[in-house]
């Protein structure tokens, strides 16, 4: 992270599992650079664990989708409040913003105003949509911080000061020679977000009928209660492991992925994957009409052409 020696205090957001993972794995490096530094924010027990005092969590401010997001709208203006508050009293040198774009770039302008350097890690998909945003960014974000190589000649163009840095699920994978999948085995990875388990999970369970002869493993998120996926159980003869999703995968002869990040994650494992998703009508009526990519999830956008289905 650029000019990490001229701050004392960094503020992070981050709004879900992913970036709760990527983001503790950067303030652990920084913390073993700088021992002192002190960290605080929004995030998830793996922030927690590398040092970070948390401020809020992230499963306060999981929504996804047009409709959950307006639903939501008292508990999303809640938290931005006691966000705003608790920075302006703590008086941060610096804030890391992890993704999470609906929400940090509505903090972005805030903390601009504060006077304090605002760095952002792990793009919004401006050249997927809604590539408007990029005015906000220009005008509130002194770094970017990319993770896909082709995004960094993306935000040069724009004029906004870039750095790719790689992707960090290779850091937080590591090495995957001891992978050693069982014939049997179907991993379901149905995402992290309470919405995307709601919708995705039944789908996925349906499988388990049409195929009798394999065993079906569900990837339990670590942001989510156990008990929330087994009222989805029911009598389906399924295990699920909790927050063992590379254990998982090292393991799996084949996947069911919900779109996002563990796409890229079963793909990087070298497992078979089906890539899925389903939204509400009305917001996959915006959507279609907003996307401008030619394929979707995150190995097909690297490779820049359908590998996964």
């Amino acid at each position: 992270m650029p000019e990490t020696a001229s701050f004392q205090k960094l503020y992070v957001i981050a709004g879900e599992d992913s970036g709760d993972l990527h983001a503790a794995n950067l303030i652990k490096e920084l913390k073993q650079r700088r021992p002192d530094l002190q960290v605080r924010g929004m995030g998830g027990g793996q922030m927690r664990s590398a040092g970070c005092e948390l401020t809020a969590h992230i499963s306060e401010g999981n929504f996804m989708g047009f409709l959950e997001v307006v639903k939501h709208l008292g508990t999303i203006r809640e938290l931005f409040r006691r966000l705003k508050a608790d920075a302006a009293d703590w008086k941060p040198d610096a804030v890391l913003l992890v993704d999470y774009p609906g929400f940090n770039l509505r903090m972005a302008p805030f903390f601009k105003d504060l006077g304090v350097k605002v760095f952002y890690y792990i793009s919004p998909q401006l050249w997927a949509w809604k590539k408007g945003r990029i005015k906000k960014i220009r005008q509130y974000v002194d770094h970017m911080m990319v993770i896909l190589p082709f995004e960094q000649e993306f935000y040069r163009k724009e004029g906004v000061k870039v750095s790719y840095v790689g992707h960090p699920l290779l850091d937080a994978i590591g090495p995957m020679s001891d992978r050693k999948p069982e014939s049997d085995l179907i991993a379901l990875l149905p995402g992290s977000r309470k919405q995307e388990i709601s919708r995705m999970l039944p789908v996925m369970l349906s499988l388990v009928k049409e195929f009798p002869e394999y065993r079906f493993v569900i990837g339990g998120a670590p942001s989510q209660e156990l008990s929330y996926y087994q009222s989805f159980m029911k009598d389906f003869p399924v295990e699920i492991w909790m927050n063992r999703t590379y254990e998982l995968l090292t393991k799996a002869t084949a996947a069911a992925v919900t779109s996002g990040t563990a796409t890229l994650e079963a793909g990087l494992f070298g497992v078979p994957q089906v890539v899925c998703y389903q939204s509400t009508r009305i917001s996959y009526e915006i959507g279609k009409r907003l996307v401008k990519v030619r394929v979707i999830s995150l190995v097909n956008l690297i490779m820049d052409r359908e590998v996964v289905t």
